[in-house]
């Protein structure tokens, strides 16, 4: 697969003709391994425990109570926006409408670039067709295709949320700005109906809203460098000292097989 197969794949299905724009319907993550699942921070610490619910709500009060003067709102959406944004384990996972941001992810670790990685596109539009009415109202009253915190406050509590439906569904809720990262990355996050939900299990029955897009080994270091070039990197998604040292690390970062690491140009500015 070339660069531009990859990007003809990733933005496939992007143009809407009722705007006659390319305005894609898909959310993009980018996953270093073909093998990794779309499970999420929350699920993966239960590890199958039974007690996942009461789980969830021990992370988020404590979360709340230790990180007070955090935020200036007490809703529980802020609250669970702002622990998945922080490394909180919820029932969030994270996403974003970039697909270039998505392979970003896909090939910044350096030590998986001799396996194939994937991009997952979820058509999110198309889910909101299997959402339950009272929510599927709430988005059509604001004309948006995905959530937001303001917008799920009609729910006081995620027990609320959760009762909507006896079936499982996911919604896609666009945070607020936290902080220049979620704007740099584009993000948003895929929220599923109960804590117990699985995203790759609601996936599998509806399989015809998802593809993934496989990104060979045999690319990947190509599509790194076309990335760096592209201004697509930790610099830039991570703003700060942190996703700085991040991005020289991995630019100085020497390929297998290669003489060197390569060089770092400084750019001239025009006077």
């Amino acid at each position: 697969m070339t660069w531009t197969d990859l990007l003809d794949s990733l933005y496939d299905g992007s143009w809407n003709p009722a705007l006659g724009r390319f305005r894609s319907p898909f959310a993009f993550r980018g996953q270093p391994r073909t093998s990794d699942d779309l499970a999420s921070g929350l699920s993966r610490l239960a590890a199958g425990r039974p007690d996942v619910a009461r789980l969830e709500l021990h992370l988020l009060r404590n979360f709340r109570k230790y990180a007070y003067g955090q935020t200036g709102t007490d809703s529980v959406w802020h609250w669970l926006a702002l622990g998945q944004h922080r490394g909180l384990p919820t029932r969030l996972v994270d996403w974003t409408y970039s697909p270039l941001v998505a392979l970003h992810f896909a090939t910044s670790d350096l030590t998986l670039m001799n396996e194939d990685a994937v991009v997952w596109a979820i058509n999110f539009v198309e889910a909101n067709r299997y959402l339950p009415r009272r929510l599927k109202r709430i988005l059509d009253v604001e004309g948006s295709d995905t959530a937001t915190i303001e917008m799920l406050g009609a729910f006081g509590s995620l027990r609320q949320f959760d009762r909507l439906s006896p079936r499982p569904f996911v919604v896609f809720l666009e945070p607020p700005s936290l902080d220049p990262r979620i704007v740099n990355q584009f993000a948003l996050f895929s929220l599923m109906s109960s804590r117990r939900a699985s995203l790759d299990q609601w996936l599998r029955e509806h399989a015809a809203l998802v593809r993934r897009v496989v990104v060979p080994a045999s690319a990947k270091w190509e599509i790194r460098d076309k990335l760096d070039q592209a201004n697509i990197n930790e610099r830039v998604l991570f703003p700060g000292l942190d996703g700085l040292s991040r991005w020289l690390t991995r630019y100085y970062w020497a390929k297998p097989g290669s003489a060197s690491s390569p060089p770092l140009r400084t750019r001239r500015t025009r006077r």
